[in-house]
């Protein structure tokens, strides 16, 4: 595994292939990941592989697929965020009877998700799920809105790291 993606959550900074660029993390900041818990806004801190990418068709064009696995995202995509659900950090079919995050927003956030393997080999349930790196939201100042606990960046940045993306990477959050 290598780390290829560091990420400030002092400076709120991610660092990939020789630049620095503004990044967002939970509101709730950051936690060590063994203190983790479902719903407390945190982003946990440790190395994280890189697992594979959800794209949003309509809203994600591209000239060549990304060389990490990867899928399009279907309405009935969720992601099950339930402590009490068998299938817990993972991937869901909506509708679906436990707590989950539709994977499928309103807002551009989940356009281009790039899953991060906290918590799911195996996932311990109510130790976090769900901590993606995905598009920044802008609040109503303009400034991008924290995160429920994952990484997020703007569009543009996302656009110009993903096709730099290979399988055996990892980002490293501290």
């Amino acid at each position: 595994m290598t780390t290829a993606v560091r990420v400030s959550t002092a400076d709120r900074t991610l660092r990939f292939d020789g630049r620095t660029i503004p990044c967002a993390i939970g509101k709730g900041g950051a936690c060590p990941a063994e203190a983790k818990r479902e719903g407390d806004g945190c982003t946990p801190l440790g190395t994280w592989p890189i697992r594979g990418v959800l794209l949003r068709p309509g809203r994600v064009e591209m000239r060549e697929p990304p060389l990490l696995p990867w899928r399009w995202t279907r309405e009935e995509d969720g992601w099950s965020d339930g402590a009490g659900d068998p299938a817990y950090n993972r991937p869901v079919h909506l509708p679906h009877p436990f707590s989950h995050e539709r994977l499928r927003r309103d807002d551009a956030a989940y356009d281009i998700i790039v899953v991060l393997g906290h918590n799911d080999a195996p996932p311990v349930p109510g130790a976090g799920s769900a901590i993606f790196w995905h598009i920044w939201v802008p609040g109503e100042d303009g400034a991008p809105s924290p995160t429920e606990g994952c990484i997020a960046i703007a569009r543009e940045e996302m656009d110009r790291i993903l096709p730099k993306l290979r399988p055996g990477m990892a980002m490293e959050i501290g």
